[in-house]
């Protein structure tokens, strides 16, 4: 599996917006669903939300209901991430990865993924 890469982190203020995207490879299989996890700074890698990319179907960790939202393109070769009212705690390292698990078991653990990408540093700052 060939990791995929993210992009379109920076920084923010608090109650801004940030769009990440996810470059999915061609040898992504087509049945694998998309997931994104962040890492907060001295804290474990958690799930953030995941598609199915057959339907486009979101599913979300139940604390970022509303704020975040997944979608993907057309060609299914791009995943975004939108985030709205960012806080605080939003900050930390965002990564895609592909898998065959899909809906918010995809989201249970890390453990579950084994070809992390470079992740994509957001900040966000009172």
């Amino acid at each position: 599996q060939v990791p995929l890469v993210e992009s379109g982190g920076g920084s923010v203020q608090v109650g801004g917006s940030m769009r990440l995207s996810c470059a999915v490879p061609e040898s992504t299989n087509d049945r694998y669903c998309i997931s994104w996890f962040r890492q907060p700074p001295r804290e474990e890698r958690e799930g953030v939300a995941n598609i199915d990319r057959r339907g486009g179907a979101g599913y979300y960790r139940d604390s970022l209901k509303g704020r975040f939202t997944i979608s993907q393109s057309v060609d299914k070769k791009t995943v975004w991430l939108q985030m709205n009212d960012l806080k605080l705690e939003d900050s930390g390292v965002y990564y895609c990865v592909a898998g065959p698990w899909c809906g918010v078991t995809a989201l249970r653990s890390a453990d579950l993924y084994g070809h992390w990408g470079q992740g994509t540093q957001v900040t966000v700052s009172s």
